[in-house]
């Protein structure tokens, strides 16, 4: 399941420019607030009221009061115990003159509606900038987000000088590496494959031709050899064929399941249970390969199971779910995602039930093909029950 913090990522520009907003708004509210707090907190000021004889009449040293409506005050006590107010009122204007002023410079919060309005301008003008900048940072998000899906051939667009332009470089070079060595390693399994099919073929040969005395059962365990290199042969091409996303692997059709199903079943000796699905479970998909993947399966549950083996059809939603059902040891649950790595097997399963290894890993690669997954889970009662599910076609 994927975790919420990856289901509502921000884009990084976003992040950026959410970043420079938030900078710019902390300056300007604290700018305003020192202006405000230098503004009430003026240094105290000497006051003196004198008569026409000079004399002092009342002295005080007091911070003035400043109020946008009358203007800036101070009390000065006098000397008979009363308080006078000595008042400064705002400088008189001419009618006209309010008016001619710009809105956001009137009253007392102009100069705050100034600190807005540039908060503002920086945030508009900073967003394109910082868009423009991390532009190559979506274009190499994009392109290591493809070269994981599987297109080797995805190279990011160098340009510029920076350390992005060379990130890209690096990049575009290791990506060359590896897809030069997957082709390598493809060209050698098609290859060795190839060339193992001669020495296969004059073993065949030099067992018809082998003298009469030789016993049955060492005939028998050549022909067992043979068949396992041949049928280890055959899986190493398809696997790599599998591997590769540009290769061919037939012709895209309609596939009755159900079918497909029953025929395999009554080959390998399995029952089939009846599916309650009025609607045929048809998928678009190669027939070979849908084929291949079923007698993989068949043949892995009728290897290791002590017991009948079960195949049960339903349809889940928009999919068609094949469930097959042994009665064998069942596989632990750390070793469930191992079982569908190319030749990886169980402990002691070589010697015990023989086989090469690739057969789940290419009921994987089927699948995935087909836009499908395939796991395994528990089964009631003991055993293993393997769950192929490929979407069905759309009617």
């Amino acid at each position: 399941m994927t975790p919420w913090h990856a289901r509502f990522r921000v884009p990084l520009y976003l992040r950026i420019w959410l970043a420079v907003l938030l900078a710019v708004t902390v300056l300007t509210l604290a700018f305003g607030w020192l202006w405000r707090v230098n503004a009430e907190n003026l240094p105290p000021r000497e006051v003196i009221i004198r008569n026409e004889g000079g004399d002092v009449l009342g002295q005080t040293r007091t911070r003035p009061t400043r109020d946008p409506l009358q203007g800036t005050e101070f009390q000065v006590p006098m000397n008979d115990g009363s308080t006078v107010v000595v008042q400064f009122p705002p400088r008189p204007r001419s009618p006209g003159e309010a008016l001619s002023r710009p809105w956001w410079g009137r009253g007392p919060g102009g100069f705050l509606w100034i600190l807005g309005i540039m908060a503002l301008a920086v945030a508009i003008g900073s967003y394109p900038i910082i868009r423009r900048l991390t532009l190559r940072l979506d274009d190499l998000r994009q392109g290591v987000e493809r070269w994981g899906e599987g297109d080797l051939s995805t190279r990011i667009k160098e340009t510029g000088t920076d350390e992005l332009a060379f990130l890209a470089e690096r990049f575009n070079h290791a990506a060359e590496r590896v897809e030069t060595l997957l082709e390598s390693h493809k060209s050698l399994l098609a290859n060795a494959s190839h060339e193992l099919r001669s020495p296969l073929a004059r073993i065949r040969m030099g067992l018809e031709l082998m003298e009469p005395q030789t016993s049955p059962a060492f005939q028998d365990e050549i022909r067992r050899n043979i068949a396992e290199l041949d049928q280890l042969i055959d899986e190493i091409l398809l696997a790599s064929r599998l591997d590769a996303k540009e290769a061919d692997i037939g012709t895209i059709e309609s596939v009755d399941l159900t079918g497909l199903a029953a025929e395999e079943c009554a080959r390998a000796g399995a029952e089939l249970v009846p599916s309650n699905e009025e609607r045929p479970l048809v998928v678009p998909g190669v027939v070979k390969l849908l084929r291949r993947a079923m007698r993989n399966l068949l043949e892995n549950a009728r290897r290791y199971s002590d017991g009948p083996v079960t195949v049960e059809l339903t349809r889940e939603g928009r999919d068609a779910v094949v469930r097959v059902r042994d009665r064998g040891p069942g596989v632990p649950h750390a070793e469930r995602e191992r079982i569908f790595e190319p030749f990886y097997r169980l402990a002691g399963a070589s010697e015990r039930f023989g086989g090469v290894g690739l057969g789940l890993a290419l009921v994987r690669s089927i699948t995935q093909r087909h836009q499908g997954s395939v796991h395994c889970e528990d089964q009631q009662g003991g055993g293993a029950c393997f769950v192929l599910r490929v979407p069905c076609e759309q009617m």
